[in-house]
């Protein structure tokens, strides 16, 4: 019997199980939507229908009602025709008679407008009077020659009153109607007028229909006629609003109904609104129709209101959607259940092969006898083998034989106890291509279960395991790059050989080496050039040493050997010369043939230290030491190197504190410019403020900054300070000089440096014009691409470019030629001999002229006797400085310096 954990929900409503269930829901969801689409379309359809219905009825019901109105009119004109002469009180009984309060509402009033010629006018107003009307005048008085005053008006409400005597034909939408009443010999309905008689603070829109009356009764048949027959007008004032609220009330309660004059929709055009709308101009239905009445037409348009909306909603596309939803869900869930049970029957019939199929696990069926009778397809993975041929596998031949009996002890256990699980076996296998594979298993019997019938051996592979377990120490101990040791193992293996070596006293020898320019090769030819140069290096370091001794990488380009048994110093040195030609050569990398050597610090074992720790330290400052002695040599550990590592980390503390505590000034040397004997600029000197030294040259200083990489914000700070001395003189009055800045090429090729420049001169506001840069040498053996985009970023910014140290190193004339420098620096150890060293002359004359030759300026440092001086002049070098002219001062002495030049001009 299957339980729910067999087939969880979530996993049997997973498409690959119940898609038939889902495809059934997707297709009943489906018609349920269309037939709710379906329904609601025909509510739509229904609603539509009741709404044009009641708009159309709408139309009609208006339409009867202005032509009753209409037929209203034309018999108050018969009555003219009839009576030939109506008097007031004949009037009165007729319009009382037609009852319009009760059958027409809607009408202000019924009323007659005569003709009166303006010769006529004084008798008219005075008859008028004698009826009783005492205040009646004729209004507005026009130019004639003919008027049409309101005589009657009934029912004879105050309202009704104020307009007699109106003389409706002086106003334009009267008159237009009047005269086509007139012409037309036809009633005729005016434009939107607010009735004369409405209160001020109404508004509600009227309009009035005019019926012509002809003198005689009879209509004359040409216009010319009816102009001179005209007798007056009947006439009715409707307020529209009064006129439709009753049509509108019984018929269509609940739309939304306007009404405009002339077809114009617009506010000025709007005669009648019901303003059931929403306020937000949303509707269902909209019909617009067109009234045609008196020679007048009027755009009704009607609109579907909320309440419309909702008296017309129907219940039944909701009871169609729920209706589906449940019956979908319902059959859906019908089948999920047909689904269950077939699923659940594959399970029950199949579980036994999905347990043996494991691809990790190679499951065995062993008869009582032992033979096997079913072997899992995972056996085809593992050993090569085909499960459907398992009858003719011999386990005792596939067994190793150390492994056979201890395996056959395992399966005679696991029959002796049915259903016990037996312990643990490991045993090597052959798989199908002979090879030894590493696996461990466990007999569980089972000859009783139905559709199992034997003992299950159960194999786990280890084969794989082993080599993980293998890779992952070769990951933890060895560097992935050489294969060398890695500074874990070779630390495990220095303690050992340090225990080794105090028992025995038998010394021991450890190197630390470190190549030399790695760096420059790494970054000018690339990461790949770079890993390329550091695995041959450890095959050769690797051919150097014996078996016993060891081999290691720490990082980066730095390698440590060492030399587990050793007879003494001397045979170290043996180790090391050998290790010196081995590397001292040429490698060709990246289509670059490339020249390397090491550096090698050497410390014996037990003599210098028995603490690894320790002896890593000896040997690292062994190898600076062997740096500072021009590299590719070696040199042993003494404890002189201690102190001297000592008293510079306690130099490097100063450094950093002096740093910190601003205790760094600038000193200025002036530049003088030979031709014209003054002084053209100055060039920064750093000063140190030390304590107890009182102040220390840059020279004794600059190297451990360098090292230390504190002149990254030593640089930035002298850049600062001389930036602000530039203001400060240019405040002085001193417009014209140059501030000389020397650069290291740490600071140069720091990756934040043109960024450091935009910003001093950004915040200081100093001109880049007057900023000179000098840069050393060296710098023309950093990477040329890089070098050449740094100066040209530089000589952009507009600051003068200076190659210092000229003469010096290996200073390219391509790179002269290429690089955007403006001028040169002969280095002073030139000017120092002479013209008592020939060379030394020579030599400066060379330079002199090649950069004249080159178009560059050439400064002279160092000048210090009143001949070097006439020797450069004759030479044609441009500029000089040197204590002849002035050692470097500090601020306040500069600018006594320059007041006394610009006094007087400057002699040799």
């Amino acid at each position: 019997m299957m339980n729910k954990k067999d087939l969880p929900l979530r996993k049997l409503l997973q498409p690959r199980y119940s898609w038939v269930a889902w495809l059934l829901l997707v297709g009943c969801l489906a018609v349920t939507a269309l037939l709710w689409q379906v329904s609601i379309r025909l509510v739509d359809d229904r609603t539509e229908a009741r709404f044009k219905t009641q708009s159309l009825q709408l139309k009609t019901a208006i339409e009867e009602r202005l032509l009753n109105y209409e037929q209203v009119l034309a018999g108050s004109a018969g009555l003219f025709a009839v009576a030939g002469e109506v008097s007031r009180d004949d009037w009165r009984e007729y319009v009382d008679n037609v009852d319009i309060n009760r059958y027409y509402p809607g009408i202000q009033g019924i009323g007659f407008a005569q003709k009166i010629g303006v010769r006529q006018m004084a008798d008219h107003i005075a008859s008028v009077r004698r009826d009783g009307v005492l205040n009646y005048l004729v209004t507005p008085l026009g130019s004639g020659p003919d008027y049409y005053p309101m005589v009657y008006l009934e029912p004879g409400t105050e309202r009704n009153r104020k307009a007699l005597g109106y003389d409706a034909f002086s106003d334009p939408t009267h008159r237009r109607a009047m005269v086509r009443a007139r012409d037309q010999a036809k009633p005729k309905v005016t434009g939107k007028v607010v009735l004369v008689q409405e209160e001020v603070a109404e508004d509600q829109a009227g309009f009035l229909m005019y019926y012509p009356v002809f003198q005689g009764g009879e209509v004359p048949e040409s216009r010319v006629e009816r102009q001179m027959m005209l007798a007056g007008y009947v006439f009715s004032a409707f307020r529209m609003n009064h006129l439709l609220d009753g049509i509108v009330g019984l018929i269509s309660p609940f739309l939304d109904v306007k009404i405009y004059d002339a077809g114009e929709i617009s506010r000025d055009a709007l005669m009648y609104g019901s303003n059931l709308g929403s306020l937000d101009e949303d509707f269902s239905f909209e019909m617009s129709q067109t009234i045609t009445h008196g020679g007048r037409d009027w755009l009704l348009q009607t609109r579907s209101t909320p309440a419309f909306d909702f008296l017309a909603s129907d219940p039944r596309p909701p009871i169609v959607l729920g209706s589906g939803i449940v019956i979908s869900l319902l059959m859906f869930l019908f089948v999920l259940t047909l689904i269950r049970s077939r699923i659940q029957a594959q399970i029950s019939a199949g579980r036994y092969r999905a347990i043996t199929e494991g691809a990790a696990n190679v499951t065995l069926v062993l008869e009582r006898s032992g033979s096997p009778k079913y072997a899992s397809p995972s056996s085809r993975d593992i050993l090569g083998f085909d499960p459907e041929k398992v009858y003719d596998l011999e386990l005792d031949t596939l067994v190793h034989g150390e492994d056979w009996p201890q395996l056959k002890a395992g399966f005679n256990e696991a029959v002796k106890s049915p259903g016990k699980q037996m312990p643990v076996i490991r045993a090597r296998i052959r798989d199908s291509e002979g090879q030894w594979r590493d696996m461990e298993g466990t007999f569980t019997a089972m000859l009783n279960v139905p559709g199992v019938n034997g003992v299950v051996l159960s194999l786990r592979d280890l084969t794989q395991l082993k080599a993980a377990q293998s890779e992952l120490h070769r990951l933890a101990f060895y560097d992935p790059l050489t294969g060398l040791a890695n500074r874990q193992l070779f630390k495990d293996r220095l303690s050992h050989v340090v225990r080794r070596s105090r028992r025995s006293e038998e010394p021991a020898a450890l190197m630390f080496l470190d190549l030399d320019g790695f760096k420059r090769i790494n970054d000018t030819l690339g990461h790949d050039s770079g890993d390329e140069l550091l695995k041959q290096v450890s095959q050769w370091l690797t051919g150097c040493v014996r078996e016993d001794d060891s081999v290691a990488r720490l990082g980066g380009d730095e390698f440590v050997v060492l030399l587990s048994r050793i007879s003494g110093p001397d045979a170290a040195g043996k180790v090391a010369d050998t290790i010196l030609r081995r590397l001292c050569q040429r490698i060709r990398l990246n289509d670059h043939e490339v020249g390397i050597t090491v550096s090698i610090g050497i410390t014996m074992i037990p003599h210098d230290s028995e603490d690894p720790g320790t002896l890593m330290k000896y040997a690292d400052l062994a190898m600076y030491r062997a740096k500072e002695l021009g590299r590719n040599t070696y040199q042993f550990f003494t404890p002189a190197m201690n102190i001297k590592a000592a008293r510079r980390l306690l130099q490097q503390e100063e450094l950093a504190t002096a740093l910190d505590g601003d205790r760094f000034v600038l000193h200025y040397q002036p530049k003088i410019d030979l031709e014209s004997e003054r002084v053209i600029g100055v060039e920064a000197f750093l000063r140190w403020h030390h304590p107890e030294k009182g102040l220390v040259s840059a020279q004794q200083f600059i190297t451990l900054a360098e090292e230390t990489g504190l002149i990254v914000r030593l640089g930035e700070m002298a850049l600062r300070q001389a930036c602000i001395q530039v203001q400060a003189l240019e405040r002085a009055g001193f417009e014209s000089l140059n501030m000389a800045v020397n650069l290291s090429v740490r600071q140069l090729t720091d990756a934040g440096f043109l960024d450091m420049m935009r910003q001093v001169i950004t915040e200081t506001g100093v001109s880049p014009e007057r900023l000179e840069l000098e840069m050393p040498a060296e710098l023309l053996n950093e990477d040329p691409r890089m070098l050449r985009e740094l100066l040209v970023s530089l000589h952009d910014m507009g600051v003068c470019l200076i190659l210092d140290d000229f003469g010096t190193g290996s200073c390219s004339l391509v790179a002269l030629q290429q690089l955007p420098l403006d001028v040169i620096k002969i280095d002073h150890r030139f000017i120092r001999d002479i013209p008592y060293n020939v060379s030394a002359t020579d030599v400066a004359s060379a330079v002199i002229a090649l950069a004249r030759k080159l178009h560059l300026t050439v400064v002279a440092e160092g000048v210090e006797t009143p001949q070097q001086l006439n020797f450069l002049k004759s030479a044609g070098c441009a500029q000089c400085q040197g204590n002849l002219f002035s050692y470097p001062l500090d601020e306040d002495a500069l600018i006594g310096f320059l007041i006394r030049q610009y006094e007087r001009p400057l002699t040799s």
